[in-house]
């Protein structure tokens, strides 16, 4: 425990010994040996000292073989300076360990103290150790050194030389680490499941340590209200019938709101992926929870590249150097910071410090931030259609003949200046408080359905870009045409109708004004007529005196407001329509905020679909684990339930599934 590991001990000036470790279990492994009289109190190059009860050990570190999540073990070769002997010590997995034992040592009295300990929820490690000789430890460190500078296979070929020298040892007996959870965990996940987010669990501890621990953090129900179902197997055949009973299963409890997760080990896992690639992409698809231990890295990756296959949005959440590759593979990754390093967190798209905050990340900073895009993107799309339309029914009267209405200055004013401030500034718009978006996850839902950004809604901006245009230039037309007017009256009258009407629409669609806001609209229309001053007091701008007249003429306002009323009437009335007899849940929200009055339930938004078909499997039995007292619910009773492709006649959520986020790595950790 002191000395098989990588830690590196600082000693204070006050003499207090803290110790820098890579990973959690070794900083508690060398506290919980200190605190049993075996300190590591330094190290001077490659020499250990240990203090035993005020006496100094020295041992030469010779070799150290690293962890890796194929070995699922790490060792050390030490030289005890006192005497001389060469040490090999050893520390992993029970799986990596307890195989490689003497034969004659019996390790049945290990197994069930290993079994005992997952039960309890606690990460176990199995410690072994066993004496070399000298030429024995020179030949393995030739070959050693030889393995560890070729380029061609050099993992596989460490490998291979560790598990030469990693035989006939001595196990000295079984450690156990509590893995607290972070403040929280429960609630995040009860609150995100109410938004439609599946969850899978990926970690690298043994079965029984995983489904402990989804137990205590709300992942899972016990029975009655959960069932878990188990794959496992050594062969092919096993992984088969068992994924075929599990599916079925899952086939026949898809419509109900019974908490049905499964759970499966990386051997099977393995086997499953490569054998049955197809049957574990249909259970991936009707599954919303999913336990998977002892899986690798690569496992991890494997598991978030199938969720994408399946079209879903993938988010996957880690703290350690071990996830990186499952948050490089997910369309969103997620890194927690804290004791296991900053390796997942620089990977990541986002760090947090704590799990608790991915809640407030995806519901009220996930949410606000497609809203505000999806608004962003069709606007810009509208404002450069509509004066693109206008052009368009210009060349009609005008034969074609490709001359532009505007002038190269509007036109390159329009989009830099008068179009563009006030649509930027929309970044601060909130349709809800946070408080309500926490209160009510059930709303993601129309992030999740795409309900602000899709072909309709692009056909609605695309539409309204058509008809603002028709009215800007019909009225314009008509009302300057047969005068004696300029060309560039007739073409600052229909950009200054443009320019009202788009402030109009952006302070239509703001939902939270700000006196930010307000200046960026209302402001940007001053500025406008500012510019135009300025540009038709240069002689030499071909807009000479055009504003100063325009703006002496009753018409000009007159044509203006024509096209403010025409252009906004109808939009106000559709919009008053939906917002007074057919509000969404989000127009509800609005509503009772406005009022200082509670909504109490939103009621069902995502409609249930019933499916039958016959059930046959036996479930495992999920048993509440001791000396633990989390509140327990049903994480999907009170979450609407979904289909993958159809939701009923009439719905228009048809892609809920499909925007899921889905991938998930035990990383509640107590930072």
């Amino acid at each position: 425990m002191a000395i098989c590991n990588t830690v590196v001990p600082i000693k204070s000036k006050s003499g207090a010994i803290s110790y820098k470790a890579q990973s959690q279990d070794e900083d508690a492994l060398v506290n919980a040996a200190a605190r049993l009289h075996m300190v590591y109190a330094n190290k001077n190059g490659n020499i250990l000292e240990i203090r035993f009860h005020g006496l100094i050990i020295q041992y030469e570190i010779l070799e150290t073989l690293e962890f890796t999540s194929d070995r699922k073990r790490m060792s050390v070769v030490v030289k005890d300076c006192q005497n001389g002997k060469i040490l090999l010590l050893s520390k992993g997995a029970d799986e990596a360990i307890l195989p490689c034992a003497s034969a004659g040592q019996q390790t049945r009295t290990f197994v069930d103290a290993v079994e005992q300990y997952a039960q309890l929820g606690l990460r176990t490690l199995c410690l072994a150790w066993r004496e070399l000789k000298e030429n024995e430890y020179r030949e393995w460190s030739f070959m050693f050194k030889e393995a560890s500078s070729t380029l061609v296979d050099r993992e596989w070929r460490i490998a291979e030389v560790c598990q030469r020298l990693e035989h006939n040892l001595e196990v000295l007996g079984v450690t156990a680490i509590e893995d607290r959870l972070q403040d929280g965990v429960p609630e995040t996940i009860e609150t995100l499941r109410k938004a439609g987010i599946n969850f899978w669990m990926l970690t690298g501890d043994k079965q029984n340590t995983a489904i402990q621990i989804a137990l205590s953090c709300n992942f899972i129900s016990p029975e009655p209200k959960g069932q878990l179902l188990l794959i496992d197997g050594k062969t092919e055949d096993e992984v088969c019938r068992s994924l075929e009973r599990v599916l079925l299963t899952m086939r026949s409890t898809f419509s109900q709101p019974k908490d049905v997760a499964f759970v499966v080990d990386g051997w099977a896992l393995e086997i499953a992926l490569r054998h049955h690639w197809e049957a574990f992409t249909e259970l991936a698809t009707l599954s919303r929870t999913a336990i998977c231990c002892r899986v690798t890295p690569s496992q991890k990756a494997q598991l978030v590249e199938l969720l994408k296959s399946c079209d879903y949005r993938t988010l996957a959440i880690g703290d350690g150097g071990n996830d990186v590759r499952m948050i490089q593979q997910a369309d969103i990754g997620v890194g927690i910071s804290g004791r296991e390093g900053l390796q997942a967190a620089r990977a990541a798209d986002y760090s947090i410090g704590k799990f608790r905050f991915l809640k407030r990340l995806i519901l009220v900073h996930g949410r606000y931030s497609y809203n505000r895009t999806a608004f962003l993107s069709q606007y810009s799309f509208y404002k450069s259609l509509l004066i693109c339309f206008i052009q368009i029914f210009f060349s009609f009267i005008s034969g074609v003949s490709g001359t532009s209405l505007f002038n190269s200055v509007s036109l390159m004013a329009y989009n830099v200046f008068y179009t563009s401030i006030p649509v930027l500034v929309s970044v601060l718009d909130k349709d809800l408080n946070e408080e309500t978006v926490m209160q009510h996850p059930q709303i993601l839902f129309y992030c999740q359905a795409g309900r602000l950004l899709n072909p309709s809604t692009f056909a609605g901006w695309f539409g309204r870009s058509l008809f603002h245009a028709i009215v800007v230039f019909v009225i314009s037309i008509n009302a300057y045409a047969y005068e004696k007017s300029e060309m560039e009256e007739l073409s600052m009258v229909a950009l200054s109708g443009c320019i009202w009407l788009q402030a109009f629409v952006v302070a239509l669609e703001t939902n939270s004004f700000t006196k930010l806001q307000h200046l960026a609209i209302w402001g940007n229309l001053i500025a406008f007529y500012i510019i135009n001053w300025m540009f038709s007091a240069l002689p030499s701008s071909g807009m000479y005196t055009i504003m100063f007249r325009l703006c002496r003429q009753p018409s000009y306002w007159i044509t203006v407001f024509l096209i403010v009323a025409a252009g906004m009437g109808p939009i106000l009335a559709l919009k008053y329509f939906r917002y007074t007899y057919r509000p969404s849940k989000i127009n509800i929200l609005q509503q009772a905020e406005r009022r200082g009055g509670p909504i109490l339930s939103l009621g069902s938004i995502e409609p249930l679909q019933a499916r039958t078909i016959e059930e046959d499997v036996s479930p495992l039995s999920i048993t509440q684990p001791k000396n633990r007292n989390p509140v327990y619910e049903p994480l999907l009773s009170d979450s609407p339930n979904s289909t993958r492709r159809s939701f009923g006649s009439g719905t228009p959520f048809d892609f809920f599934q499909s925007q899921r986020l889905s991938s998930y790595s035990r990383n509640c950790k107590d930072n």
